[in-house]
């Protein structure tokens, strides 16, 4: 655990008890208020593989996917919510190491078609009037990689979120075939959406504290 999970009142209230067992020796009373700091808060946007948008909209309207993340304590907090898609669409929500757009947008020539590491974080599903929402609660900001010595994986952070078709058959319309790795079964369909990395940095959006001394930019944990 690194010590910026550890809230400012944390430390401070335990400052505050050492200070009064060394003072409860000599009668002191001493009255202090804490400084409470509010969790950092983190928003951004997902957006779409354009390629599909066809199957995710209705009735010709844009959809929109927004994130938001409080830093916790122990673990943080996103909410992504979902608007002006189809109906009753299903789609699995990932955290990966690479997304397959530049910051403005555009496709990412380098990309291989590997989204790298992928962590598997939530269920997604429209409701009946195209509106969708979800909560997970884990380590997310600066902090969240995966790793396997026996694959010789070092520690690799995964900063972009994005979400894959959970049925190939939703996107068929769109020309998608085959299916892709990215739900329970591991017969999902494609990416419907996906974060952008910053221009400055390349990194994705889970990186708040970016380290830009190095080659590329690394993220501060």
């Amino acid at each position: 655990m690194s010590l910026h999970r550890l809230r400012p009142s944390r430390v401070f209230g335990l400052a505050l008890a050492l200070a009064s067992l060394t003072l409860s020796g000599t009668g002191t009373a001493i009255a202090l208020t804490p400084h409470v700091r509010v969790n950092d808060t983190t928003r951004f946007q997902l957006f779409p593989n354009t390629k599909f948008l066809p199957c995710l909209s209705a009735n010709g309207s844009t959809p929109r996917v927004e994130a938001e993340v409080r830093r916790g304590e122990l673990n943080d907090t996103m909410e992504i919510q979902l608007h002006d898609f189809k109906p009753d669409l299903d789609f699995d929500l990932f955290t990966v190491q690479r997304s397959n757009q530049l910051a403005d947008g555009s496709p990412d020539p380098s990309f291989t078609g590997s989204f790298g590491l992928a962590w598997y974080q939530s269920d997604l599903h429209t409701d009946h009037h195209g509106e969708g929402r979800a909560r997970i609660q884990t380590i997310l900001l600066d902090q969240i990689f995966g790793f396997d010595p026996d694959a010789a994986l070092k520690p690799t952070n995964t900063f972009h979120v994005g979400f894959w078709f959970n049925s190939p058959r939703d996107a068929a319309a769109c020309g998608f075939t085959g299916t892709t790795p990215f739900n329970g079964e591991h017969n999902a369909g494609p990416l419907a959406f996906i974060t952008r990395p910053d221009a400055r940095t390349g990194l994705g959006p889970l990186c708040t504290k970016p380290n830009t001394s190095t080659t590329p930019a690394t993220c501060n944990p």
